[in-house]
C-alpha cells in the first residue's frame, strides 16, 4: 500500500534484525501500548512456549525480542510516533499525520 501511495519508507527484516527489550519497550510507549495489547497468540511461538497472555508484561517484551514473530507486526514508527499497520491504511495515516 505504500508503494501504490508513492510514500518512501525503509523496511526492518524483524526475523534477521530483531529489535531489543529495550526497543520494543520504546515502540509500545510510542504506540500507548501493552505488550499483551501487540502479542500474537495465534503464533506458533505462542503455543509452543505455553504462553496463556497472562504473563507480566515485562516479561512479554523479554519473549518478544527472543521470538519476534510474537509481536504484531507491521509497525510503523515515525517522528516519536507508531502504528500498527493493520488495517495497512493505519501506516499511511501515519505518515499523513492523520493518527
Amino acid at each position: 500500500m505504500l508503494d501504490a501511495e508513492k510514500i518512501q519508507y525503509s523496511y526492518r527484516e524483524y526475523r534477521d534484525d530483531r529489535l531489543d527489550a529495550d526497543e520494543i519497550r520504546e515502540v509500545l510507549r510510542m504506540l500507548g501500548a501493552t505488550a499483551r495489547e501487540v502479542l500474537r497468540t495465534k503464533d506458533r511461538a505462542f503455543v509452543e512456549l505455553g504462553l496463556s497472555g497472562d504473563e507480566p508484561g515485562e516479561r512479554l517484551v523479554e519473549l518478544m525480542a527472543e521470538h519476534p514473530t510474537l509481536l504484531q507486526r507491521p509497525i510503523g514508527v515515525l517522528d516519536g510516533r507508531a502504528v500498527i499497520g493493520r488495517p495497512p491504511e493505519n501506516l499511511v495515516q501515519l505518515v499523513r499525520g492523520a493518527t
